[in-house]
């Protein structure tokens, strides 16, 4: 969708697609003024802030128009050449679930030598992780601040001896029931097998709805030598009963040493939070080239948020490896919609406020620069929450498109690095090195303590290729142990997504 030969510096506005009806504004744009699109030029009629749209021809009342070569909404009043194209004259077309045609296998993954490596820690099941932390994981929201506690305190008694202890906080795991209960239990499980963690302190209290006993057995993989547990109740001093538990993991973890790894071993989760006009045409679309280049050498990427693929959810299932995976992918999509649908809200609820304000209109706009993160690869596997990805290709992941909930999906779901894109920027971080990748050098200057990578300076000047060479060695960098911004601020964080009634 977004032209692989991307060359705007010193435009002042890009058409992404040859048939698009809009242009992207990448400065603002002043009434009068006389702006080159390709081989044309056309007159601003009124103010267009920067990352909005600015129409390239006149677009009669009730018309399609098109963005990223595809639709992205209708017309809901006449708009003539160089006005500003936005909520005011716009509307989504989205409605509810939709039928989905199989018309043939993308195939296989495309697998490319590459000579690039990272230096990871290999686990005993032959994944590999990109750190070597221990991490703190409570079965129920009541014991969250005696996992805090126990890692505060172990953090400072063993320090140096492993990358890092961490506990992650949630206040779920009780008064649940059914698929509640069990959705919070899988997430958990997952993120106990997450290969970032070289160990796993699991407390309980004793008496709550999500019991120890069932979430270990739920987890029949897990390596028993690298985990401890108790419960609070059954123990007279539950901090020293995890300081005791840390010592022996400790001892076992700081044994472990980085290997040379090839990048098929890399598993990443690809992942945009307050995106603005400007993601879809620079830091999604550099994504996913990354996303390209690692699926190539046989590793793996994970996409999720998937009420922010609606409407262009056709342009990702096209690319399924068979048919058995094109229909999963198609109900997924669509349960996701009667997920929507039972509670009485539009599918087409979003953009957010945010994303609004930074030149999103629609839905359909939204999940066009959205998908972008999944480059070009073969869709090879589709996972329910929860679930553990298998090896190599690109797997489309159900969860919400809020950013924690989604977040932790993917690493629970076995990634051991993020790439975040964002417009509007954010300081969240999540187990896993969580590098943010901001859509415009604007926000890049303004938060470099948040911003790992500014892929706004594809605006203005360097080449996509360029940046794509420039990301994927931070990105092996960080795998071999350099700390991510979110590292650094200690920002690390869980959310998991509760669908039922509380008891």
């Amino acid at each position: 969708m977004t032209d692989p030969s991307f060359r705007p510096a010193g435009g002042a506005c890009w058409r992404v697609h040859v048939d698009d009806d809009v242009a992207v504004a990448l400065r603002v744009l002043q009434p009068g003024e006389r702006v080159r699109v390709g081989s044309s030029e056309l007159t601003v009629a009124e103010t267009i802030p920067s990352g909005h749209k600015v129409a390239l021809h006149q677009i009669e009342c009730g018309h399609d128009v098109r963005k990223y070569g595809w639709s992205i909404g209708r017309a809901t009043q006449e708009i003539a050449a160089g006005a500003h194209v936005h909520s005011h004259n716009l509307a989504t077309k989205l409605g509810g679930v939709a039928d989905y045609c199989y018309e043939g296998s993308a195939g296989h993954p495309q697998r490319s030598a590459s000579e690039r490596t990272f230096e990871g820690y290999r686990r005993a099941d032959g994944r590999v992780g990109t750190r070597n932390e221990i991490w703190i994981l409570s079965t129920v929201g009541c014991v969250a601040r005696t996992a805090t506690r126990i890692a505060t305190i172990g953090t400072q008694r063993f320090a140096g001896r492993v990358d890092g202890i961490h506990a992650f906080a949630h206040q779920f795991g009780c008064s649940q029931l059914g698929d509640d209960l069990d959705r919070t239990r899988a997430l958990l499980a997952g993120l106990a097998r997450n290969p970032n963690a070289g160990g796993v302190l699991i407390i309980g209290l004793g008496c709550e709805s999500n019991q120890l006993a069932a979430l270990l057995d739920s987890i029949p993989s897990l390596d028993r030598n690298r985990v401890r547990s108790f419960t609070a109740q059954s123990t007279e001093n539950e901090t020293e009963a995890g300081l005791q538990a840390l010592e022996e993991l400790v001892s076992i973890v700081a044994q472990d040493r980085r290997v040379p790894c090839p990048l098929a071993d890399l598993t990443i989760g690809v992942k945009c939070g307050g995106s603005d006009g400007l993601s879809g045409i620079t830091a999604n679309p550099l994504v996913g080239r990354i996303t390209d280049r690692l699926t190539q050498a046989g590793g793996t990427a994970i996409l999720s948020e998937i009420p922010e693929i609606f409407g262009a959810e056709r342009t990702l299932l096209a690319r399924a490896v068979d048919e058995d995976v094109f229909r999963q992918g198609a109900a997924l999509v669509n349960d996701f919609k009667r997920y929507y649908l039972d509670a009485g809200q539009p599918v087409h609820e979003n953009p957010s406020p945010g994303n609004i304000a930074g030149g999103i209109t629609t839905l359909e706009e939204k999940s066009l620069g959205a998908v972008q993160k999944g480059g070009r690869a073969p869709l090879t596997q589709v996972l329910r929450y929860g679930q553990q990805v298998g090896h190599g290709g690109l797997a489309l992941l159900e969860s919400p498109g809020n950013d924690g909930i989604s977040s932790t999906a993917l690493v629970a779901s076995g990634a051991t690095v993020l790439l975040f894109t964002t417009g509007r920027g954010t300081p969240l971080g999540f187990p896993v090195p969580t590098l943010k990748i901001s859509s415009n050098s604007t926000l890049g200057a303004a938060k470099p303590h948040w911003i790992d990578y500014d892929a706004g300076r594809v605006l203005s000047g360097v080449s996509m290729e360029a940046a794509t060479e420039e990301l994927l060695a931070l990105v092996v960098d960080t795998a071999s142990g350099k700390l991510a911004r979110n590292e650094h601020n200690d920002e690390r964080e869980i959310a998991i997504w509760k669908g039922g009634v509380t008891l």
